[in-house]
């Protein structure tokens, strides 16, 4: 005779995940404190950089900031990183950004991105979306000759505008095609 039946083995492993379920949460780490340090530096650089930068900043409804994503990849890639949303310069929400990539690649790279949210519509589908995928549609803003960033859409209103800055590493471009973005609680 058997002491484990399906009931006493479903109410045991039921019971261990309920007493577990909250190591992880990142209830009293200083995890948002840390993320919140690292977007405001990233936010300095990318302003002390390029300065028309802030002229984007000023225009945008929102802008999530992600500090550091790492990138990596030997044919199948990946990359991770986490940030701030951020509405009239206070942190509203975490967000976690997810990639992967199948393809010749090999390497790795870390770098830091902002979208910007210029229409009330495209910050509103993000914040209600429970995972939020940057597509094709974003509009980069990009260096020019001289080595400003501009934007060839500031005038115009493109729903995002995103800027990758800040890259160190051996893996050739960053695109943010195909992140995809989560809530998060650090």
């Amino acid at each position: 005779m058997s002491m484990f039946t399906r009931r006493s083995f479903l109410g045991a492993a039921g019971a261990t995940t309920a007493l577990t379920a909250a190591c992880g949460n990142g209830v009293g780490t200083n995890a948002a404190m840390e993320i919140d340090a690292r977007v405001d530096a990233s936010r300095d650089y990318l302003f002390n950089e390029f300065p028309e930068m802030q002229d984007i900043d000023s225009k945008a409804l929102g802008t999530l900031w992600m500090p550091l994503v790492t990138k990596a990849g030997l044919f199948v890639g990946g990359a991770y990183g986490e940030g701030a949303l951020r509405i009239n310069n206070a942190t509203v929400d975490y967000y976690s950004a997810t990639q992967g990539s199948f393809g010749l690649q090999i390497g790795a790279q870390q770098y830091a991105h902002a979208l910007f949210f210029i229409t009330e519509e495209a910050l509103g589908d993000f914040r209600r979306s429970a995972g939020w995928s940057a597509g094709a549609d974003l509009e980069y803003a990009i260096k020019d000759k001289g080595g400003n960033l501009t934007a060839e859409t500031i005038t115009s209103l493109d729903p995002v505008i995103a800027v990758v800055f800040g890259q160190a590493g051996l893996l050739v471009g960053a695109s943010l095609e195909g992140t995809k973005y989560t809530r998060i609680i650090p």
